[in-house]
């Protein structure tokens, strides 16, 4: 028989069997599909060399008047700030306390400090910073105490215990000498109460961190959320509206603190605030018609008491005028179906509005009546409050069961891994999942965790133009699009921010290590398996445009069975390599051909790699088949 030319339909398909699906891909890993043919991902590099505190579930960039380009990054812990390589903390504050209302206790040979406060209100893992204490007597100092610490125990409403460490974080331990109280004009500033960095289902033993409280003690979670810890953010000009959900709304205000990097503050606080939002699920700002726009919020006339249905906007060009007058466009919409606002994300023409069971379209109809909302359809899901993503005027999410799209209409989007994902999904911490817009390659990826992961571990992707799927491993917890920087941000498990789509290599490490990729065929036989195939020549047609190695290589593996449901007998793996590039011009001479020999009713290919500073793109590779006998 002649060469036989390997051609296969772009994506992958798991709906059917390996068999079935005879002519198609099987199975991936960190790979994309580009004009049809499948190549190696891009790599990562690190954003910058310094870390972050939590787990980051937010970021939005942004540039100032000045041209100056900021990134907000909210974690669990801590919100932040990012001006080039620095990592400013503007977590807002819960309370400051008057001069005198802390006191500190200490024990000889122990780093632990006991803080009493009357009513601190504080929970484990919360950040508080001293000043104006007066030394101990001994080793705990002035200096010692008056910084940022974060509290490790609540034994009463009253007090809590932190780590004594000095001004470079080394612990420091007490002495007989530290007798004293610190003084009459110790000041307590407390942030906000950190949140979860997992769902927490249900309260007792096992809930929680390991070591929260203490041994044979009751344990509630009452004093903390037990959902997850999600921001929402976005700029007003060159401020910055925040929110954390299920509570404040905060605001950062860059000519206010151009000099120094200040905590954001209540929005309600703001001078000349009027009736602004004390709680909500979400904050936004209309790109069209510039309103600050609150979803899940408190109305009005009752505030601090929150309405999860509610919706509330402040006035045009302002984002502190919140109380509705007849000479402005402030106003508030509640929508009639569901039980809470999950998310909302804004298109070209209009703001979509999810609850748990509905879809809402809110448009900007103008004075006197602002906005008009539209119940668009019942009966859908959503996985989670960050898992649908706006491109341009079509709307992509992730359900509990199926994805969708919105383009006027709800529609289910076919997809040809939905068993793959779904049937290995850890829903307990389904509000982990996040969507993410990867603009340059037409993408749109969700991360989630897999049924035995308590981390997001796993992505799969929708190319929006190609209209296919495709998947890998990757721990990522929070994405940013390309646009005012130039490649995508990304937050990883190990507290760093990485530039994704940058270089070929996995940058998390220093040398970066290589990235592994593969992509797998489905089956293929002769006259439907009905006889035996004998393989013994492979006519490799790739390219390495991209790779920065002299040397690049990829591996072609053949692999036969007799059976669906049969084990494989594989090729030996043959490396197919470029050679030396010159230094004038890429040579693209490849390995001629492999030979092999192998028998069997049906064959896949596997093509990958796992070099580092290597690009591949799969052309049309040939086999040279022949039909053989049975015996």
């Amino acid at each position: 028989m002649p060469l036989q030319k390997l051609q296969f339909k772009p994506g992958i398909n798991r709906e059917t069997t390996s068999y079935t699906n005879e002519g198609g891909w099987f199975d991936c890993e960190k790979i994309r599909f580009r004009s049809g043919v499948p190549e190696k991902i891009g790599g990562w590099t690190k954003a910058s060399t310094n870390t972050f505190l939590g787990t980051c579930r937010a970021l939005h960039s942004w540039v100032g008047l000045n041209g100056t380009l900021r990134t907000g990054l909210g974690t669990h812990l801590k919100y932040y700030i990012k001006e080039g390589q620095t990592y400013h903390d503007v977590t807002p504050l819960r309370t400051t306390t008057s001069a005198g209302d802390v006191t500190f206790s200490a024990t000889n040979g122990s780093s632990t400090i006991t803080a009493t406060d009357s009513s601190h209100g504080a929970v484990e893992g919360d950040f508080v910073t001293f000043s104006g204490a007066a030394t101990l007597g001994g080793l705990i100092t002035a200096n010692v105490l008056n910084q940022e610490y974060q509290i490790v125990s609540v034994p009463t409403a009253n007090t809590f215990t932190f780590t004594a460490k000095d001004t470079s974080g080394s612990t420091v331990t007490a002495n007989s000498s530290d007798s004293g109280n610190g003084g009459s004009s110790v000041v307590g500033a407390y942030q906000i109460n950190v949140g979860l960095d997992s769902t927490v289902l249900g309260t007792g033993w096992g809930a929680g961190t390991w070591g929260r409280g203490t041994w044979n003690s009751a344990t509630s979670l009452t004093d903390i959320s037990s959902i997850l810890r999600l921001w929402t953010h976005d700029n007003f000009g060159e401020d910055l509206i925040i929110n954390v959900r299920d509570g404040n709304i905060f605001y950062w205000d860059t000519s206010a603190y151009s000099s120094s990097y200040n905590r954001a503050i209540p929005l309600s606080t703001v001078s000349n605030a009027v009736s602004a939002p004390t709680v909500a699920k979400q904050v936004l700002v209309s790109d069209r018609d510039r309103h600050v726009i609150a979803f899940g919020c408190d109305p009005e006339d009752d505030t601090g008491t929150q309405d999860p249905l509610l919706i509330r906007f402040s006035d045009q060009e302002t984002a502190i005028t919140w109380n509705s007058t007849a000479t402005n466009t402030a106003g508030s919409l509640r929508l009639g179906s569901g039980s809470e606002i999950m998310t909302a994300v804004e298109t070209r023409q209009q703001i979509v509005v999810f609850t748990d069971v509905s879809l809402h379209a809110m448009q900007f109809l103008g004075p006197p009546f602002t906005y008009g909302i539209n119940l668009i359809s019942e009966n859908i899901t959503i996985m989670s409050p960050l898992s649908a993503k706006a491109v341009d005027d079509y709307v992509f999410w992730m359900g509990l069961e199926d994805f969708y799209f919105y383009d006027g209409r709800v529609q289910k989007l076919p997809c040809s891994v939905k068993a793959y994902v779904f049937n290995n999904f850890n829903l307990f911490q389904k509000e982990k999942v996040f969507a993410a817009l990867n603009s340059a390659f037409d993408e749109i990826w969700w991360f989630y965790p897999s049924s035995d992961s308590e981390t997001i571990d796993r992505y799969v992707v929708y190319n929006y133009v190609q209209k296919i799927w495709y998947y890998g491993t990757m721990a990522r917890t929070a994405w940013l699009d390309r646009g005012i920087t130039n490649n995508p941000v990304a937050a990883g498990t190990d507290n760093f921010l990485y530039d994704h789509e940058n270089g070929l290599d996995d940058g998390s490490t220093s040398p970066a290590s290589a990235i592994t990729s593969y992509i797998e065929s489905s089956q293929l036989d002769i006259s439907d398996g009905d006889g035996y195939v004998f393989i013994r020549r492979l006519i490799p047609d790739v390219t390495f445009d991209g790779s920065i190695t002299d040397a690049p290589s990829a591996s072609f593996t053949l692999k036969t069975r007799n059976f669906p449901g049969g084990s494989y007998g594989n090729s030996d793996a043959s490396t197919v390599t470029q050679t030396a590039k010159a230094s004038t011009t890429t040579v693209e001479q490849f390995t001629n051909q492999v030979h092999v020999r192998l028998r069997g009713r049906s064959f896949a290919l596997r093509v990958g790699s796992d070099g580092a500073e290597v690009k591949w793109r799969l052309g049309s590779p040939r086999v040279d088949i022949r039909q053989d006998g049975r015996r």
